[in-house]
């Protein structure tokens, strides 16, 4: 359609005048303009848009005729007749001035190809100089109100009611008639004219005609509001040959305008709105076809206030109809009723700081030619305005002179290629053009081919892949992505060379594709591909100038189908050019033709053209690649005569060919005859009549048939499918998936919207229903212009204005053209199939629907789709203020259900509707409890979470609270911690909403999981926090969980009820855990949670923190962690290191100097051990160590035995100062230096030499690791159960990393009184169990457990004596959970609050999971170690 851009231009006019235009009227072709003004005519060229002459009348003249006041062109541009203020009709000759006389001369560059003998170069360029002669004037003896040209007469009606006939040529007193009004009969339609009673027209007068061909009549306007048409009965205009018929009803007539190509007469009116009437065949009588208005909808300031209708303007190919009004603005509609632009609302109304606009008043307005330009002329007093401001500016600069004319605003358009040039593959492409330049809507053209074609084959020339005729089977839609995948569209500059010569641009198309364009201006035509960004035109310019495109252009494959005119031979062809060749003629294949062609389309391999003659011709064409270059032959088919059906050819707007067809022998299993050529559609002025194929007689079997002389099947009589259509779409492509869209037939109705023409299937083969019809017209609704259907997407795309506001041109003088903002054009697309699903179940079609819908589920918006059905039908049905009869939205919710995305749906929907609405839904779809059930059971546990909000606003909240209950645990239970962190957000706010108040603001820390949390995280985990912030946590906390005082008392009891439930739920989950040896679940839920782990585990130490069986906590341990259970290497059979103690103490030194993962973990193969002279084994130690071996072993870790050396690990980089670090444990996971980027140095700098056998064991060390992940995580968890006191875990963990020290230190602890008898006894009997074990099944333990040999003998020993329950008492004030007797019954000291403490029975200080307690070493003074004991094994991890 139109589409408004950019700004508009002013022009000046170049003469000083005191005078204003205010008429402005086209010449028939509209490359002229003359403009009018109180004594002065001028005529404007269109391009360039110059003055060209300018007659002015003297002043003894102007005296006598009066001023003019209204302009007509002689249909062949050779005179202008107007008409002046006291009945005279004064008439120019328009006078070329020769070959040479040219107003503006080309000026090329040097060495440029253009010659100056470009025939046609001139006139179209260098604007002809034309004079102006007046000949003698005619007195008409009263004022004129009106000006008709016909072809040799023009009519002039006067306001003393009569109608003047003149002649062009003899205007002398023989070549004049005058009919009297009052002689016309005038009745309501032509039957009764004969006898009938007649209007009374006394004393009134014709104000506004027009004549309009097709209809062959003049639409007038009475000088008292009613409307009429007057036909000639025969071709003479004489008085008694005159009939009228006039319009019921209407007496506030204003002006007219009447459309030749849909046979329509559009009447202004007093109110505002512009009434459209077309005639009807039968009777003869003025019918109202629709009305153009503003809505109170999208207008609600204006659309009562617009004043009556000025003028009506329909563009050149008649599909647009542009109305302004007496109170300014301007309005575009498409032919039938869909509003386009209005200049009274949104950004052209209001300025950005939300002041409003004077919208700008217009005296006359005119359509450039081929519609790209609107030439408007501002009401005088706009003009006045703006001029007092100019010199007001001007005044300061210099001394005033008599002003400039001032100017015609010409406004800017680009248009829809579908309004001139109807053919398949622009129905298929977004394509625009302006009148340099074309949008068109493609994405990468390497994608479009990979979806189209499969094997696609490259041209020889250009490059661009070869098309393939279309398989009947293969999809050619673009890809989604293409077509949607972003708003710009693709701008592509029309050749200057080509426009020079050929402006205005009358026909574009594209191919199917999207990637390549032609273009046909009034001679000749150029193509364009986006493989090669290059134009192709004639190489011979002559070629060009010597054929004009007159039916319009198509592609078919790789050709560009061409009807024009060649005036060489005088002769109407068909021409074929192969895109790849050269621009030529010898390259083309002509096929003549016997009548002039009006429209051509392609269907597969068929042209369809459609003549002057009213007949329409069917050829078909063939590639052949028998020549060098490629070429088509063309071969006639059939011809139609359809001159009984059509009036007039030009009321023909578009021909297609489909297979669509009624009696559908569609069944699902007869695809193949869907590709045939069945039926052609004709719009017929807005009609859409179908002829079908008649297969009504004997039928020829194909096979039998030789297949040179196969008879086509001749056409039915046609029928009328629909009224008012303005496109049609159909595809030729077929998939047996989407049967519904791709057969279906689809309209576009103006004001009616969209209409579909869908193809009815018995399911499942069954024999159709003998009362259904074949196919059903179903009408929807949308809010965007279609321009192009995607029919396997079920999608409509189109294009829509809009306006971009800019205030720096506001000033004291705002020029004309900046009281409108900058205009673009952006890409839209709509879904439409909501629509059709509702209509069909409107219908009681639900079968068709649902078959229709489950073809489209693989839709990536089918979901939306869904929900808008609901969505629509629910507001509609709901908010209605009489009862429904039938209701649909039951049916709707019925069809649903036949989808898994039921349940989803229904919530998405009730969310986005207001709550007053929700009864009425789960009314038809089902209680929102049952809904919610089915959702847990389905495992959908985000859409029951949509439908928990719904429940709290339905239900009382303990029902609320249920579900959300419910649905935590499951959440819990899954592993969605985003979930169960909602959840948690979501029953406290149902707690504190329970309350009549609000809920306070807290002052101090909320007792909440997720306040304990920070703390915790920030005391036992961050490196940098300080010991006087852990202190103030501790108090913070503590003064938290003291029960509050004061006015908020109430609201913090219920709060911290609430908190205590959610409470109970996490230590139930944790608990559940626990029994069931999840450990790394564990450790994601506190981590996810901010669940207080620590302080929980204190409490459950003697209750389900303890491990029945060790074996299966171990086993499941490797399981979680992904951890291998270890093996012993098959080569320590014979290797030097038999003997297990010296294997022992390897593995031993191992463990000690890197217990986290240093060596482990840094990459072997790219740190080469540095070589050293000094032949000092890194196992150097191992001789006199074997002795004492023992001691060494049993040794409390806080003793140093001396044949250790501490490892040191060094930085790589030497940027950063070399230290050293005790325990690799110190590095965490947040260390700036990555793993791999440290090595192990000996103390005295030695070099790793190893020898083969323990370069295995070490390989067989790592082998035997899990992953670092996993390894962080366990020494996180042995963190955490070491501050809990859950000893018998700490055993189990390091048993499973093959830590000697962890269990050293575990029991140790377990000589202290505090322990309890159980726990020692339960340590004993399951390491003795794991011993029982891994002799049996797993021998790679064997080694550890012979390495903790001492260790376990000690434990036999010790569990002889007694420990007293009473020493098991706190020692430390400051415990962290000092004041939560309240929450959790006793408290229970944690061990390392007593860190440091000097009381004699107090745990021993427990050392960093897996590190050890090292003298201070050479390069580290003695506070940075006491810093670094304080700081050891501090984890910073994130568990995912």
């Amino acid at each position: 359609m139109y589409f408004l851009t950019g700004w508009p231009r002013r022009l000046l006019c170049p003469l000083r005048s005191e005078e204003e235009p205010f008429h402005i009227q086209p010449s028939s072709q509209r490359f002229y303009f003359a403009v009018l003004s109180e004594t002065q005519l001028s005529v404007w060229f269109s391009r360039p848009s110059v003055l060209i002459v300018s007659y002015i009348e003297s002043a003894k003249a102007a005296a006598q005729f009066g001023f003019y006041q209204k302009a007509e062109w002689k249909p062949d541009d050779s005179m202008i007749a107007v008409a002046t203020a006291k009945g005279y009709i004064l008439l120019f000759d328009v006078l070329g001035g020769g070959d040479d006389k040219y107003l503006y001369e080309p000026v090329y560059p040097k060495g440029s190809s253009r010659v100056k003998v470009t025939p046609g170069y001139k006139e179209e360029q260098c604007a002809p100089a034309l004079s102006l002669e007046m000949k003698k004037p005619v007195d008409l003896e009263a004022p004129i109100t009106s000006l008709q040209s016909l072809q040799e007469d023009l009519l002039v009606c006067t306001a003393d009611g009569y109608l003047h006939v003149l002649h062009w040529d003899g205007l002398g007193s023989n070549g004049r008639k005058a009919i009297c009004l009052t002689t016309i009969p005038f009745s309501l339609d032509l039957q009764s004219a004969r006898g009938g009673p007649s209007l009374d027209l006394e004393g009134v007068y014709i104000r506004c005609m027009e004549y309009c061909l097709t209809l062959d009549g003049f639409a007038v306007v009475l000088s008292d509001g009613r409307l009429g048409f007057i036909t000639p009965l025969n071709n003479t205009i004489t008085a008694d040959q005159l009939q009228g018929v006039s319009a019921a009803d209407v007496t506030d007539g204003t002006c007219v305008a009447v459309n030749n190509k849909y046979r329509l007469m559009a009447f202004g009116c007093a109110s505002g709105s512009v009434l459209v009437y077309m005639i009807d065949t039968a009777t003869g009588s003025m019918q109202l076809s629709h009305k153009l208005e503003l809505t109170p909808k999208h207008y609600p300031d204006i659309y009562n206030k617009t004043g009556p209708v000025k003028l009506i303007c329909w563009s050149p190919d008649y599909s647009v109809v542009m109305v302004t009004w007496e109170c300014g603005g301007l309005s575009l509609w498409s032919v039938f009723g869909a509003h386009l632009i209005c200049t009274l609302g949104e950004d052209f109304a209001y300025r950005s700081d939300g002041t409003k606009k004077d919208s700008i008043k217009i005296c006359s307005m005119s359509w450039g030619a081929e519609g790209y330009h609107l030439w408007v002329l501002p009401n005088k007093q706009e003009r006045k305005r703006q001029e007092e401001q100019q010199e007001e500016e001007m005044e300061m600069v210099e001394p005033p002179q008599s002003s400039l004319q001032a100017g015609i605003l010409q406004f800017q358009f680009i248009k829809s290629a579908l309004t001139v040039n109807p053919c398949t593959s622009n129905q298929e492409q977004v394509l625009l053009h302006g009148e340099d330049r074309l949008y068109l809507t493609c994405g990468d053209p390497s994608q479009v081919h990979t979806t189209s074609d499969s094997h696609t084959h490259l041209h020889p020339c250009d490059g661009s892949p070869m098309h393939h005729a279309p398989k009947p089977e293969s999809s050619l839609s673009q890809g989604l992505s293409t077509l949607l995948g972003h708003k710009h569209w693709h701008v592509v500059q029309i050749h200057s060379t080509y426009l020079e010569s050929n402006w205005p641009i009358r026909f574009a198309a594209i191919d199917t594709a999207g990637q390549c364009m032609a273009v046909a201006g009034r001679r000749g035509f150029a193509h364009y591909s986006l493989f090669t960004r290059k134009w192709k035109l004639f190489g011979n310019i002559t070629q060009e100038q010597n054929m004009t495109v007159t039916g319009g252009l198509a592609w078919w494959n790789d050709f560009v189908v061409v009807a024009c005119y060649n005036f060489i031979d005088q002769q109407e062809q068909l021409r074929l050019y192969q895109r790849s060749s050269n621009l030529d003629n010898a390259f083309a294949s002509v096929t003549k033709l016997h009548s002039d062609t009006l429209l051509l389309n392609v269907f597969r391999d068929m042209v369809i053209l459609f003549r002057a003659d009213c007949s329409i011709c069917l050829y078909s064409i063939e590639r052949r690649n028998d020549g060098p270059n490629p070429s088509a032959s063309v071969e006639l088919l059939q011809e139609v005569s359809m001159s009984r059906y059509i009036p007039h050819p030009a009321l023909v707007v578009s021909v297609t060919l489909t297979s669509v067809r009624t009696e559908t022998g569609i069944t699902l299993k007869a695809p193949q005859q869907a590709c045939m050529a069945e039926s052609i559609m004709l719009n017929l002025a807005g009609q859409l009549i179908m002829l079908q194929r008649d297969r009504s007689g004997p039928q020829v079997r194909e096979k039998e048939t030789p297949a040179n002389n196969k008879k086509l099947l001749p056409f039915c009589p046609p029928v009328v499918l629909a009224q008012c259509v303005e496109n049609v779409w159909t595809t030729c492509r077929s998939n047996r998936k989407k049967r519904h869209l791709l057969d279906a037939l689809w309209l576009s109705c103006g004001e009616a919207g969209m209409k579909v023409w869908l193809p009815l299937f018995p399911r499942d083969h069954r024999k159709p229903h003998s009362f259904l019809s074949r196919r059903i017209m179903l009408p929807f609704h949308i809010n965007i212009y279609p321009l192009a259907v995607l029919f396997e997407d079920a999608l409509v795309l189109g294009a829509t204005n809009e306006a971009v506001l800019y205030d720096g041109l506001q000033g004291s003088a705002e020029p004309l053209e900046a009281l409108f903002p900058y205009c673009t054009v952006e890409r839209t697309s709509q879904i439409y199939l909501h629509h059709i699903l509702r209509q069909l179940l409107v219908r009681n079609l639900g079968e068709q629907a649902l078959m229709l819908a489950q073809s489209c589920a693989s839709l990536p918006y089918f979901p939306h789709v869904m929900e808008l059905m609901v969505h629509v039908v629910l507001e509609e049905e709901a908010t209605s203020r009489e009862p429904i009869p039938d209701p649909l939205l039951p049916t709707v919710a019925k069809f649903i259900t036949e989808f898994p995305l039921f349940l989803q749906t229904i919530v998405h929907c009730a969310r986005k509707t207001e709550y007053a609405l929700w009864n009425y839904l789960f009314a038809a779809v089902g209680n929102p409890k049952d809904l919610f059930e089915e959702c847990l059971m389905a495992q959908d546990l985000d859409t029951a979470a949509s439908y928990l909000i719904i429940l709290q606003n339905m239900e009382v909240p303990a029902v609320s609270r249920q579900h959300a209950t419910l649905l935590f645990n499951t959440a819990l239970e899954q592993g969605k911690w985003d979930l169960c962190r909602h959840m948690i957000r979501f029953l406290k706010a149902i707690g504190s909403g329970e309350m009549e108040t609000p809920p306070p603001t807290p002052t101090t820390q909320e007792p909440s999981s997720t306040g304990g949390f920070e703390f915790f995280r920030n005391r036992s985990i961050s490196l940098s926090q300080s010991a006087d912030s852990i202190t103030t946590g501790k108090f913070n906390l503590q003064k938290t969980f003291s029960m509050p005082t004061g006015p908020s008392a109430k609201g913090r009891d219920v709060e911290c009820a609430e908190n205590m439930y959610i409470d109970m739920m996490l230590w139930r989950h944790a608990r559940h855990l626990l029994e069931q040896v999840r450990l790394r679940d564990l450790g994601c839920f506190s981590a996810q949670l901010g669940f207080e782990l620590i302080g929980w585990l204190c409490r459950e130490r003697n209750r389900v923190a303890h491990v029945d069986d060790f074996v299966s906590a171990l086993k499941r341990l490797h399981k979680d962690f992904l951890w291998p259970f270890p093996v012993i290497p098959v080569g320590s059979l014979s290797s030097p290191l038999k003997n297990g103690r010296c294997r022992t103490v390897l593995s031993t030194r191992l463990l000690k100097s890197q217990s986290a993962d240093s060596l482990l973990n840094s990459d072997m193969d790219t740190v080469p051990p540095q070589a050293d002279p000094s032949n000092n084994t890194w196992l150097d130690g191992l001789g006199q160590g074997a002795k004492d071996m023992d001691t060494a072993s049993s040794a409390h870790s806080n003793q140093h035995s001396p044949q250790t050396h501490d490892a040191f690990l060094s930085l790589l980089t030497n940027k950063v100062e070399e230290y050293s670090i005790g325990s690799a444990t110190d590095l965490t996971e947040t260390s700036s230096v990555v793993d791999g980027d440290w090595t192990m140095v000996d103390e005295n700098s030695s070099t790793l030499s190893l020898s083969q056998a323990e370069l295995e064991h070490i390989s067989m060390e790592l082998a035997n690791k899990g992953p670092h992940k996993s390894q962080v995580q366990l020494r996180y968890l042995l963190h955490v159960f070491m501050e809990a006191g859950c000893l018998e875990w700490c055993v189990v963990i390091g048993l499973i990393l093959r830590d000697a020290n962890v269990i050293k230190q575990v029991i140790s602890f377990l000589d202290s009184p505090e322990v309890p008898q159980e726990t020692v006894q339960y340590v004993r009997n399951g390491l003795l169990a794991v011993d029982t074990w891994a002799s049996t099944d797993c021998l790679g333990y064997k080694p550890f457990l012979n390495l903790i040999q001492p260790q376990l003998q000690q434990l036999m020993d010790s569990t002889s004596e007694q420990v007293l329950p009473e020493a098991f008492q706190p020692t430390s004030q400051s415990s962290k959970l000092g004041g939560s007797e309240g929450l959790g019954g006793a408290a229970a000291p944690r061990p390392e609050d007593s860190r440091g403490a000097t009381a004699p029975m107090s745990l021993p200080s427990l050392e960093p999971a897996g590190g050890f307690p090292r003298p201070p070493s050479e390069d580290s003074p003695p506070e940075q170690t006491e810093e670094q004991g304080d700081e050891e094994g501090a984890y910073d991890c994130t568990l995912s």
